[in-house]
């Protein structure tokens, strides 16, 4: 692996935040999360803002705008297009606020959506997926690749620090399963075959570590995701949310025992996204993770070099105030994974 620039017991969070505001967004992720600081996202601001849109803002020679249905390739940069450029600014203007007032971190990490997920969800102009053409996949994937290259660079240059990159692919699995509709609605797409999927997402992650020199995240909040392609695709670390894990089947436990072993360092997701009814304790938070690698077999001690908690996604649909909380729980986690509470002891 490429070195970890993040200490060991370090949290972070998957990217979305709760309101609008993008100064108060980036001084609560600093101040709670001061190992591995994220770019926000705030979704709440529409058009742009979203995963999606964020990330098509980032193409180079390429442009979208918004219809009806979805994002959609366009032959020139609109409102649409501009829009989500504009929100990325103002984002990183809000960080270099941010960061000044209280100090700047030695790494920052920012996310952006895959090129399966952001294939999946642009249409081309008669309505179809981009990804069911072979051209435009490939074209899309390589103009994605050189815009978040770009953005890296924009990205150190402001912060004078070490970024890591998160790929978001929500998508990858109904794109393997062959689960997305057409625009008809009658059918689904052709499910993509693993190789070709693996093809793909390689292009973008090896981009992400020639720009960056770190591990490069590839995050997927599905119950069971394809660890075993992402890995294979050059992720170096697998976001996901441990509390999908209980009842995992044993070939999905092998592809988890399998990429520990090999060093991968994995993001769990182990708080929730929004407040719960009951206030959950460390230990209860704690304890898919704990259970995980108990049942991979491997040492709780690792979790201080190979785990990395998180909420268990975006925190977009949170208060500001559980928003707060759910990035101070994370810390508290991994600090606990450093300097295990007796409360945390193993039981036979």
């Amino acid at each position: 692996m490429s070195t970890q620039p993040w200490p060991p017991g370090t949290a972070t969070a998957v990217g979305s935040m709760p309101g609008t505001d993008p100064v108060e967004a980036a001084a609560v992720v600093l101040g709670e999360l001061p190992d591995l600081p994220h770019l926000p996202e705030l979704p709440a601001r529409g058009t742009g803002a979203d995963l999606v849109g964020r990330a098509a803002g980032l193409l180079v020679d390429l442009a979208v705008e918004l219809v009806p249905s979805a994002y959609r390739v366009t032959a020139r940069p609109g409102v649409d297009h501009r829009r989500a450029a504009d929100h990325l600014r103002r984002d990183l203007d809000a960080l270099d606020l941010a960061l000044d007032r209280a100090g700047r971190p030695s790494v920052v990490k920012v996310q952006v959506a895959g090129p399966w997920t952001l294939t999946s969800e642009i249409e081309l102009p008669r309505g179809h997926r981009v990804l069911t053409d072979p051209g435009a996949l490939r074209d899309l994937t390589e103009s994605l690749a050189e815009g978040l290259t770009r953005h890296v660079d924009e990205v150190r240059a402001r912060t004078g620090a070490d970024v890591v990159v998160q790929l978001d692919e929500p998508s990858l699995p109904a794109v393997l399963a062959g689960a997305l509709p057409t625009p008809s609605k009658l059918g689904t797409v052709a499910a993509v075959p693993e190789p070709d999927a693996r093809e793909t997402l390689a292009v973008v992650v090896d981009a992400a570590r020639k720009a960056t020199g770190r591990p490069v995240v590839v995050h997927c909040c599905a119950p069971r995701p394809p660890v075993a392609l992402l890995r294979a695709a050059g992720a170096e670390a697998v976001a996901l949310d441990a509390t999908l894990l209980e009842g995992m089947p044993a070939a999905f436990t092998d592809q988890l025992g399998e990429a520990v072993d090999a060093g991968c360092v994995l993001f769990l997701g182990l708080v929730p996204s929004t407040e719960p009814d009951t206030p959950p304790t460390l230990r209860t938070l704690a304890r898919p993770a704990l259970d995980l690698f108990d049942l991979l077999g491997f040492a709780r001690e690792r979790l201080a070099t190979q785990a990395v908690p998180t909420p268990a996604c975006g925190l977009a649909g949170a208060t500001q105030a559980w928003a707060r909380r759910a990035l101070g729980l994370a810390r508290d986690l991994g600090k606990g994974f450093v300097e295990p509470p007796e409360s945390w002891a193993k039981t036979e």
